[in-house]
């Protein structure tokens, strides 16, 4: 993560509609989930500065894997529960009920080989849940701002979700309206070519934040991913594909 926008994600992390809209849709799916698991284990992988933990708190018990540490918080009671290194070198003598991917794998050229690592601490009736940057077609400036190496669609991350060994238990696009705006950001830069943007977005004013919060909400509750096939991100939830040895 390049140090301007690790300074500042914080801030967006707890202030911006999209990574707010993202976060409590990803507690109803973890909600849903692991109903029948009783205060789980959950792994966030690609933690980050553990964010999301005081969420993931209230549902089970919340543990990261971050390989960047200058994202290091200070905070013993965060920190210790953070493994500051690479999923490769983690080796926690336990397994987790929930292992999470959110808009980390499109970051790896071998994202089947991350996947792979995370079944081997999965417990058997575990989940892996991976968010993702939908459609090809959607590349703009911000994916190279934020050094991303693809954008999936649910063929194609299907196709690397069965490399790694897993079976797909449900897989939806989500942002939809979101799709409609950064296709017509492409077809900007594909004018005017791609402007030299900041590398930290800003969070908008008050009400466009809160109206772009409720608009995104609102795509989630009703559940449109059933009548449209597109959207600007994926979700994909997975089980191992066959029993551990």
């Amino acid at each position: 993560m390049e140090r301007e926008y690790a300074a500042a994600y914080a801030d967006l992390y707890r202030r911006h509609w999209w990574w707010r809209a993202r976060e409590d849709f990803l507690m109803e799916v973890l909600a849903a989930e692991l109903t029948s698991l009783p205060r789980p284990a959950i792994l966030d992988v690609g933690c980050g500065a553990g964010l999301f933990f005081s969420r993931l708190e209230e549902i089970g018990e919340a543990y990261g894997v971050e390989s960047d540490v200058s994202m290091r918080t200070g905070r013993e009671d965060v920190d210790q529960r953070i493994h500051w290194g690479t999923l490769e070198s983690y080796h926690p003598g336990r397994r987790y009920g929930a292992i999470l991917f959110l808009d980390v794998l499109e970051h790896v050229e071998r994202p089947q080989e991350l996947l792979r690592l995370a079944l081997e601490l999965l417990t058997d009736d575990g989940v892996v849940i991976a968010t993702v940057p939908a459609f090809r077609v959607l590349w703009t400036k911000h994916d190279d701002v934020n050094e991303h190496v693809e954008r999936y669609t649910k063929a194609s991350f299907v196709s690397v979700a069965e490399a790694a060994g897993l079976r797909t238990k449900s897989l939806r696009y989500f942002f939809h309206w979101v799709f409609l705006a950064k296709l017509a950001v492409r077809a900007r830069e594909a004018v005017r070519g791609r402007p030299s943007i900041p590398s930290v977005p800003g969070v908008p004013g008050s009400l466009v934040n809160k109206a772009l919060y409720s608009l995104s909400r609102g795509e989630q509750t009703l559940r449109l991913d059933r009548a449209l096939p597109f959207g600007s991100s994926l979700l994909y939830v997975g089980v191992p594909r066959e029993p551990r040895r």
